[in-house]
């Protein structure tokens, strides 16, 4: 599988992963909500990484991978800020020591997880509008298999 291909699988699933979270938030599950919220940004940055030749990409922090790909990707540099509010719903939100008292159920409300749902949207769009824009950019240029 080239570059491309894998890139296009993960953007695939950040998408797939956003569409849930709002399914979540609309049931109700707002911890849940807010860490798919999180999935899918990640998901989607990381998406750049493969298209950008990575073969493995760890980590988990939306900020960091965005961070890791500067300048390659300028466009990101608008969803930073975004990146920053979605690392916050990293742990707290699936595990119960990740908060001082209570539950991930108790601590995040819909409010919190349709805002999260927001800044993930504008992540996962800046990352399947650089790799639109590359799509286009490679069918434009010519093959080199071409004489």
């Amino acid at each position: 599988m080239n570059s491309a291909e894998e890139a296009r699988r993960w953007l695939a699933s950040a998408e797939e992963e956003l569409e849930f979270a709002r399914y979540s938030v609309d049931g109700g599950y707002g911890a849940q909500a807010c860490f798919a919220a999180q999935q899918a940004a990640e998901k989607a940055v990381k998406a750049l990484h493969y298209a950008e030749g990575a073969r493995v990409v760890l980590g988990h922090s939306v900020r960091a991978l965005i961070e890791r790909l500067d300048p390659a990707v300028p466009a990101l540099r608008t969803v930073v800020e975004d990146a920053r509010t979605l690392d916050l719903y990293y742990v707290p939100t699936r595990y119960p020591n990740g908060l001082d008292e209570g539950t991930p159920a108790e601590a995040f409300s819909s409010q919190q997880a349709a805002h999260a749902i927001e800044c993930a949207t504008r992540v996962v769009a800046a990352a399947k509008d650089h790799l639109l824009a590359q799509d286009s950019k490679a069918e434009r240029s010519p093959s080199r298999d071409t004489p």
